[in-house]
């Protein structure tokens, strides 16, 4: 086990940055009873570790999801596709609410921007 936890300490010394992937979560607020779903669940590379809670519509509570998913086409099963039917709840023309983004909230860029950083210091 120590063998293990010196790699783990090395490995942050020498590489000082995660990389993150973007994927799919499921949320509740149990205060407000609310549900909702974001393809935006910035997750710790290679892992479904969440690094950024979102925050309820009503309440402004913070949350991680209860389940987190790759982004994947239900019918192809490929990350991109160009399936005519997909089987998601997301619609890449609904705009994305940094209000309540623990990734972007406050901050200029915007997790739906052409170019926003996937990694973290």
């Amino acid at each position: 086990m120590k063998g293990n936890n010196s790699i783990s300490c090395w490995l942050k010394l020498w590489c000082p940055f995660q990389f993150l992937e973007q994927k799919y979560g499921y949320y509740h607020c149990k205060d407000c009873n609310i549900r909702w779903e974001s393809a935006y669940v910035w997750c710790v590379q290679g892992t479904n570790k969440v690094y950024f809670k979102q925050f309820c519509r009503t309440c402004q509570k913070s949350y991680n999801p209860y389940r987190v998913e790759a982004i994947t086409c239900q019918s192809c099963k490929q990350t991109r596709c160009s399936c005519s039917i997909k089987l998601r709840h997301i619609d890449p023309k609904r705009p994305h609410r940094q209000d309540l983004c623990g990734r972007c909230k406050g901050k200029r860029l915007s997790c739906d921007s052409t170019f926003s950083f996937k990694y973290i210091i």
